[in-house]
């Protein structure tokens, strides 16, 4: 009974009511303090800046009391040289100030990669290995031999190369193939509608080169030279028309799709000729039946 008298007397409760503002205080404070100190709803967009020098992007990240540190870097070739072409956190990205952002940049160099051993590979063997190296099949030089479409050598800027030499990546190697002892042809293949990687690939299985390529007035960047697709080629694919192995295919490029036109499109033409021949045909029986009859 005095437990209970202890516990409801004025002072006991009094203590216990100033022990409990106490701790609600504390609690208070520390939320107050832990807003304060992580910035809790002073965060901002992160801003976008992919395409942009370090010159550039400075006044960027200081104005925002950012920081910023350049991780990486690749080389695009296509790219200009310093420029960032990815960032993290993204653009966009909700952070605070003072947050760190990682930047990777194109590199100023071309990557160095050593040039793999090729010869006595297959052509679309060889094709795989340079390519996992960052290089390009340029031409295909047939040469004759007892094998055909084997590669007998490796060539940089007309001159043969060993495995193990450094390289630029992208670099295009010319390879030597053999054509075998017989005159062997093979069809024209049809390159229309397709971008130059696209036609080279399918040309060089067939073992044969693009030739001469003609860009029109719509391709006046390097991007454009990227988007543009065949509308026109030399010689015309065709199922009995036959090329030598190493034969060129000239090609002529644009980015106006209006130079392609669809099957539909092609079919519905063809199908107005002929109601039109019909109709001039109809037409000149007509009149000539009616001089028959103004004749008789």
């Amino acid at each position: 009974m005095s437990f209970f008298k202890t516990i409801f007397s004025k002072p006991f409760g009094k203590h216990v009511g100033i022990l409990f503002l106490a701790g609600c205080l504390i609690i208070f404070l520390a939320f107050m303090g832990l807003r304060l100190y992580t910035r809790h709803g002073n965060g901002f967009e992160v801003p976008d800046f992919t395409g942009l020098t370090e010159k550039q992007f400075k006044p960027i990240v200081d104005k925002n009391d950012l920081r910023y540190a350049i991780v990486d870097s690749i080389y695009v070739d296509d790219v200009p040289p310093g420029i960032v072409i990815e960032q993290t956190p993204e653009a966009g990205s909700m952070v605070k100030k003072n947050r760190n952002i990682f930047f990777t940049i194109n590199s100023w160099a071309p990557e160095k990669v050593q040039m793999p051993d090729v010869i006595d590979y297959s052509i679309r063997n060889a094709r795989v290995m340079l390519e996992s190296f960052g290089l390009k099949v340029g031409q295909l030089i047939y040469v004759p031999s007892e094998y055909t479409n084997l590669v007998l050598g490796q060539h940089y800027k007309g001159k043969p190369i060993e495995a193990g030499k450094p390289l630029e990546r992208g670099a295009v190697i010319d390879l030597i193939v053999g054509k075998g002892l017989s005159n062997q042809t093979t069809a024209v293949p049809d390159l229309i509608g397709l971008y130059f990687d696209e036609a080279r690939e399918v040309s060089q299985n067939l073992s044969l080169n693009i030739g001469a390529q003609i860009y029109d007035t719509t391709v006046v960047s390097k991007e454009d030279t990227l988007n543009a697709f065949i509308w026109k080629q030399r010689p015309d694919e065709s199922s009995d028309r036959q090329l030598r192995l190493g034969a060129s295919i000239d090609i002529w490029l644009t980015t106006d799709s209006s130079f392609i036109m669809p099957d539909s499109a092609l079919t519905d033409s063809v199908d107005i000729e002929l109601q039109e021949e019909i109709i001039i045909d109809n037409n000149e029986d007509f009149e000539s039946t009616e001089e028959e009859e103004k004749f008789f």
